[in-house]
């Protein structure tokens, strides 16, 4: 038996591996390459019409409004970038298995909860860097209307007051919002398989009053 022969044919079939492994390397770079392009156009799109919906929405609530319901609306955007935060935490942190078996069983919402995990980069982006940013522009510009009302109805207005109460205001609103996310971030972690089940029930109510 000629061990050289062998030897070179074994040399050639790892040569023909490692190309066709870096050739497939290249092709799953360039899909990657392709998916993040079109996902941040896709992205580009969503926010800018979003953040219009979400503005208009919260013009429309402010013109007029008593101060009471200004921070009403204050709260909800806050409270709604929250709400999102908890839930792109949440799909990232959770595991499928628990879904699997509620799917088996049937339970409401187990396979919505199971599409969300399975596309948890997308999910988390849109829910963290999409809505929570958005939410954030849009309550931090609700916090400068309601400053602005605030030294309207001021018995004094010192430009040491105004700052004052342009400066708690401003305090306020960031500590909710950060503390606010920092509190949920912590139970997204610990609940992600509760978070994810509410959201799937949720969304299966949705899918099923429109099929009826």
């Amino acid at each position: 038996m000629d061990t050289g022969h062998i030897g070179q044919g074994e040399k050639r079939s790892d040569s023909k591996d490692k190309k066709q492994e870096l050739k497939e390397k290249k092709t799953e770079s360039k899909e990657k390459k392709e998916w993040r392009f079109r996902w941040a156009v896709q992205v580009f799109f969503i926010s800018i019409t979003l953040s219009a919906v979400l503005s208009f929405c919260s013009s429309e609530a402010l013109e007029g409004a008593e101060l009471t319901l200004a921070f009403g609306v204050l709260a909800f955007f806050i409270l709604l970038g929250i709400v999102f935060d908890i839930i792109g935490v949440a799909v990232t942190a959770a595991d499928e298995r628990p879904f699997h078996s509620m799917a088996a069983r049937k339970t409401p919402g187990a396979r919505q909860a199971l599409a969300l995990i399975r596309k948890a980069n997308k999910v988390s982006s849109f829910c963290n860097d999409v809505v929570g940013d958005i939410c954030g522009i849009v309550s931090g510009s609700t916090a400068a209307v309601i400053v602005l009302r605030v030294q309207e109805i001021l018995p004094v207005r010192t430009p040491i007051i105004l700052a004052v109460t342009s400066l708690g205001i401003t305090a306020l609103v960031s500590g909710l919002t950060i503390g606010g996310k920092a509190v949920g971030k912590t139970f997204a972690l610990e609940k992600s398989t509760a978070v994810l089940q509410l959201v799937g029930r949720i969304m299966y109510v949705f899918s099923s009053h429109r099929k009826r």
